[in-house]
């Protein structure tokens, strides 16, 4: 079955690698395990977009972008940074799941229809859309109603990684 949207996994990995890049371009205001789960994702992405979506890339990606996103909290804890790192890990975790129901279906994601093919009968895919909207809905809050900690071009920059996260989640949840 073919995806709903063909560039989705080339959509998705742009997203990761625009996010990535914005938080490497604020290097010191991002603590070290923000700037590991943000250039993990990129690289998973990437990965996916080259590989096609292969069950067993699916699975050992899910592995690394889970423990990306504990390690994205480690120690972060009542730091001013604290938020923009669970909102990371919140989209490792969400990758995570994705990869992880690739290899429940058997299917590469790329080719098995995503989880628009499955509909909502699945547990993990009611898992990924629940997160995607609580990433979409973490980044308008964060955009819209929390005081932001940064100013200037470092409070720019972050927010365009937050919406690149956001776009690149809801392509992958929506376009395959």
């Amino acid at each position: 079955m073919d995806h709903l949207l063909p560039a989705a996994p080339w959509l998705m990995a742009l997203a990761a690698v625009v996010s990535a890049a914005a938080c490497v371009a604020v290097w010191r205001a991002v603590p070290w395990q923000g700037r590991q789960s943000a250039l993990i994702m990129a690289g998973a992405m990437i990965v996916i977009a080259v590989s096609g979506g292969d069950a067993m890339v699916g699975l050992v990606l899910g592995i690394v972008l889970l423990a990306s996103a504990m390690l994205g909290t480690a120690g972060v804890r009542g730091t001013p940074a604290a938020a923009t790192c669970c909102h990371r890990a919140l989209v490792s975790l969400v990758m995570a799941i994705c990869s992880f129901e690739s290899l429940s279906t058997g299917e590469a994601l790329v080719e098995s229809g995503g989880h628009g093919g499955h509909g909502l009968d699945g547990l993990l895919s009611v898992l990924v859309v629940a997160g995607v909207i609580g990433v979409v809905l973490w980044t308008v809050v964060s955009e819209w109603v929390i005081v932001p900690v940064h100013q200037g071009r470092t409070a720019r920059l972050l927010t365009v990684e937050s919406w690149a996260m956001a776009a690149g989640v809801s392509v992958m949840c929506v376009g395959f």
